[in-house]
């Protein structure tokens, strides 16, 4: 059974947003057409530290995207790891990408809007990490941190 009350609260999304700065945004697209695109553009735009993982080797706002998060997270300093890992994928795939997201030490999992997997909802937040589903931050961020 979905629950919104536990995975989409609006004061974890407004943590997120004010604690975290380094987001990886898995399903990042350089199609001006899709969300993806849209939104890393906005997070860029408010502030956020954004890599993109796509895939194929492109540029994406100006960043080079990265193939994968394991291969993100190995390209950070030490000083400044990825904090939340942002997923524009389907629901079904996007357990394993969260899986990544402990795996990798980040603080948070983010999943889009019509993204949601309580299972691994339930893995992360065992593993320490705060988490939002069904929700955008470019959307949330205006209404949340601005106002």
């Amino acid at each position: 059974m979905l629950d919104p009350e536990r995975w989409s609260d609006p004061e974890a999304a407004r943590r997120i947003l004010t604690e975290f700065h380094v987001w990886a945004v898995v399903g990042a697209s350089p199609d001006p057409t899709r969300a993806s695109y849209r939104v890393t553009r906005s997070m860029i735009e408010f502030g956020y530290e954004i890599i993109p993982v796509y895939p194929r080797e492109v540029t994406l706002h100006g960043i080079q995207t990265v193939p994968d998060l394991r291969t993100a997270a190995a390209q950070r300093p030490v000083d400044s790891p990825i904090e939340v890992v942002d997923i524009f994928r389907a629901s079904h795939r996007a357990g394993a990408h969260v899986d990544e997201a402990i795996e990798i030490g980040a603080k948070a999992v983010w999943l889009q809007q019509g993204v949601w997997d309580e299972a691994a909802g339930e893995r992360a937040a065992a593993a320490g990490l705060l988490v939002v589903m069904d929700r955008c931050p470019a959307v949330d961020y205006p209404a949340l941190i601005r106002g």
